[in-house]
């Protein structure tokens, strides 16, 4: 239809062709260029979007005139030169995680569309998962009071294989706390409402990929790690990652913590529990109602309006009805290239942390 929006995918890996589901049952907009070098994606993603036109290069792309918008979907190191042409553009940009690997690379970024008038949109998906979403919204509504503490427990399976295995190597994906943990950095910046200050960490790669070598060199993504998060108004946060927890139910809990009560969201149950702490001055007696629940919410949250559940419960597709509306209504991104900054940077001083065993100052990273 000639007022479909018109799609690129520039790149037509696993999530390039997520991206490519999302779009094809969103309505509105039409996929009508993939780029990608590799002929397997290629052909897996063209299969999913036969209409398009497929290009071996990104840049052949941008230079069809057949797109309105492109997604970004590239290997991590991959990003900067790619945005570097796709910013010149006048197609709307949506970029996703991690917004590069990179320090010099993130600034050089920022220059590029500096200016810019069509839209650019940072991919940061787990924001809009609905349980997620209702806990920052409740948050930020003041249902816990002021917020001191924010925790994120991901207990999860390996890294998937990926093409030319560039998932498996530091040097490509920035690491695993930016690669895999800048989502949760984000998300804790988000709840809190400030950046970090102080960043410390300590990680390993204990279980994973041991006895993987690729042209002669060793995997060497970690696969746990605690990071602690601190800032400038008193707040702290943690993650807890394992990544050779698959057995876990809940392999997701986003916890927030104030002086008047507690919110958490669990994954993939799509559970959201609420309670405040007067609940608690209400009993007598030490250990009565201890670990009950007696005076919590507890809630089912899903979004009806998701047309496609995918591999995180419906956020890309919310995620990508709030890009194509901000396209046609030309409004400002609700996730900015800044959040990609940030959420890279806290990923890069927890590295930073974990190698030099000490507490790292956010300013040594960015200044």
């Amino acid at each position: 239809m000639a007022n479909e929006l018109r799609y690129g995918i520039i790149g037509a890996g696993s999530m390039g062709r997520e991206h490519i589901e999302n779009l094809k049952v969103m309505g509105g907009v039409a996929i009508t260029a993939i780029s990608d070098p590799d002929q397997g994606s290629q052909d897996a993603a063209h299969s999913l979007a036969p209409g398009a036109k497929v290009f071996k290069d990104h840049r052949g792309l941008l230079e069809s005139d057949l797109v309105d918008a492109v997604v970004i979907a590239t290997p991590n190191d991959t990003h900067a030169s790619i945005l570097k042409d796709a910013l010149a553009t006048d197609a709307a940009v949506f970029v996703e995680k991690p917004l590069a690997t990179r320090v010099e690379d993130l600034k050089a970024i920022l220059g590029w569309n500096e200016g810019r008038k069509a839209l650019t949109w940072m991919g940061l998906e787990y924001r809009f998962m609905p349980p997620v979403a209702e806990v920052i919204a409740r948050a930020k509504a003041g249902a816990v009071g002021a917020i001191h503490q924010v925790s994120i427990r991901e207990h999860r399976e390996p890294f998937y294989p990926k093409v030319d295995n560039w998932n498996r190597f530091a040097s490509r994906t920035g690491g695993t706390l930016v690669e895999k943990c800048c989502h949760y950095f984000n998300l804790m910046d988000t709840v809190i409402g400030e950046r970090p200050v102080r960043v410390f960490a300590s990680g390993g790669q204990s279980v994973n990929h041991l006895d993987e070598q690729y042209d002669g060199l060793q995997a060497d993504m970690l696969d746990n790690a605690y990071v602690i998060l601190e800032y400038a108004n008193g707040a702290r946060a943690m993650l807890d990652l394992c990544m050779f927890g698959e057995g876990s139910y809940d392999k997701e809990i986003f916890t927030v913590i104030g002086d008047e009560g507690k919110l958490e969201s669990f994954l993939p149950s799509q559970t959201l529990r609420y309670s405040r702490r007067e609940d608690w001055g209400t009993r007598t007696g030490w250990g009565i109602g201890e670990g009950t629940g007696r005076g919590s919410e507890v809630k089912h949250v899903v979004d009806l309006s998701v047309k496609y559940m995918g591999h995180h419960y419906g956020a890309s597709y919310l995620e990508h009805v709030k890009f194509r509306d901000a396209i046609l209504n030309q409004t400002k991104p609700e996730v900015t290239l800044e959040d990609g900054v940030t959420s890279v940077v806290t990923g890069l001083a927890a590295h930073k942390s974990i190698n030099e065993g000490r507490v790292v100052a956010i300013g040594e990273i960015w200044n």
